[in-house]
């Protein structure tokens, strides 16, 4: 993706310091750039037991500009080791990196050797346009090396050309690239990853310029294959989320063919963008589920945190297990939960067994960090939720909660110490069934974000937000008649930092 110039915003006092003055914005269990700036992840490769994690990483950051590949690697997906940068910016006069893919070259295709790591990369070349370059590793990718300096990919003479992303394809024998191309996907293959063939190319509607495109196939129990297009992708003018648009579809090797004209949504938060799907590298059945990840921010904001002060500005959100679903009227669908890997940093649980609420009730528990869940059940009922970080004279809190004869979802963060947003980046919102009655509740809340999962999962909200301190209730609320929250617990969390 395009590291765009950043515009300022006023931002607001941030969280007042605890009494030994250490209170930080830094995330207990979300990864966070060590320093400076990161935004848009590049898909994790699993190689040796190991997953390696790329993102785009700006050292120079506030001062400076310009983005280069740095490096982490993990065995759960919770806890990273920095491995610094893999490759550097401005090292030739294509320019810094931008976004792109990885892929492990196990059949030596590309003649740099047997399981080689190799990026094709966007870079902005002398001329100014924006074209694809390969990079390769033959030390398990912890440096990378330029092949040349003539793009394998060059731009075909349009203004937005960039984020590759490579799979392999067993039916054809070669390799599938794709390029964001404006409002359209470009669809070309090769057989060595240097010499590349324009093959087909799917038009959007609607939903703006996309970016960093994605492409896998996947099973839903039932035994059925569905190929899933995805991109990020920018509908807020069009009133529709800023995230990651997706197609459920058929592709025969060179043309995607989707199974309805409109994407559906990944998720309806406002910070969660440049996402990235990956196989889980210690399943053997590549179909039966895949992980994905996100930027945790939003172009509109993203020079507007108080982690600023703490000398760094990027979080990503956890990640999530996906899995294709079918609903009642045969439509497929993905399907987000947390991994289960995050358990292991659950510390210790409240559980509330029911609870009947007709207006509000305060929980006795308080947090800032922790993973909430219930089943909320209503009748007649207009306004049901959850406060969180609700401050004691209760004028600070976010909400997670259901309108259910407006038919909508929503997580609304206008009444917490937030810098200044847009009007409409004050409520996220998805659509809900009407006659709905009930729905269950899991959210993640960490020191600057939540990341709410509705039912299965099949709607999920990613928000930033910044909390004072000491605003730590909870709270449930119902509006126009009583709800009940059953099986409601809340278990704090470790933080990734304090290794034991």
């Amino acid at each position: 993706m395009l590291l765009i110039s950043l515009v300022y915003f006023q931002i607001r006092t941030p969280t007042a310091p605890s009494e030994d003055g250490t209170y930080s914005y830094r995330a207990d269990y979300h990864f966070t750039v060590p320093d400076s700036w990161k935004n848009d992840p590049q898909r994790p490769v699993y190689f040796n037991g190991k997953y390696h994690y790329y993102y785009l990483y700006n050292e120079d950051y506030p001062e400076g500009n310009g983005t280069e590949w740095r490096h982490a690697t993990s065995k759960d997906l919770i806890h990273w080791k920095d491995q610094g940068i893999s490759i550097p910016k401005y090292t030739n006069e294509n320019g810094d990196p931008w976004s792109g893919s990885i892929v492990i070259d196990h059949q030596n295709t590309a003649g740099f050797g047997k399981d080689t790591f190799v990026a094709i990369v966007t870079q902005p070349s002398a001329n100014g346009q924006q074209e694809q370059y390969l990079w390769y590793s033959t030390d398990n990718g912890q440096t990378f090396k330029n092949y040349q300096d003539e793009p394998v990919l060059p731009n075909p003479g349009i203004a937005d050309f960039r984020d590759p992303k490579i799979i392999w394809d067993e039916t054809s024998k070669k390799w599938v690239m794709l390029m964001a191309e404006g409002s359209k996907i470009g669809f070309y293959h090769s057989e060595n990853l240097k010499d590349w063939e324009y093959t087909s190319g799917f038009q959007t509607d609607n939903i703006g310029i996309v970016e960093c495109p994605d492409l896998f196939p996947l099973q839903t129990d039932e035994g059925n294959i569905k190929w899933i297009m995805g991109v990020s992708a920018n509908g807020s003018k069009q009133e529709k989320p800023n995230t990651y648009a997706y197609w459920t579809g058929n592709f025969n090797g060179e043309t995607f063919i989707p199974d309805h004209k409109n994407p559906q949504w990944l998720d309806y938060g406002f910070d969660w963008y440049g996402a990235v799907t990956f196989e889980d590298g210690k399943s053997r059945n590549k179909l039966d589920h895949r992980y994905a990840m996100a930027w945790m921010n939003n172009w509109a904001y993203a020079n507007n945190t108080p982690t600023l002060e703490e000398e760094f500005n990027g979080q990503d959100s956890i990640v999530r297990k996906i899995e294709l679903k079918r609903d009642e009227q045969g439509v497929y669908y993905l399907a987000s939960q947390p991994i289960e890997e995050l358990d292991q940093l659950i510390e210790t649980t409240d559980s509330y067994p029911k609870i009947e609420v007709d207006g509000t009730k305060t929980l006795e528990t308080v947090g800032d960090v922790y993973l909430l869940e219930a089943d909320i059940s209503w009748n007649q009922a207009n306004n049901i939720g959850i406060r969180l970080r609700e401050s004691s004279d209760e004028n600070r809190h976010l909400d997670v909660g259901f309108f259910p004869r407006q038919g909508y979802s929503y997580v609304n963060r206008e009444f917490t110490n937030q810098p200044d947003h847009h009007d409409n980046m004050l409520e996220s919102q998805a659509p809900m069934d009407q006659q709905q009655k009930d729905a269950h509740l899991k959210i993640l809340v960490d020191k600057t974000s939540v990341e709410v999962f509705i039912d299965d999962g099949k709607i999920t909200h990613s928000n930033l937000f910044f909390p004072l301190e000491e605003d730590q209730r909870i709270s449930l609320f119902s509006e126009g008649g009583k709800a009940i929250f059953e099986n409601l617990e809340v278990q704090k969390m470790d933080s990734i930092h304090d290794l034991k």
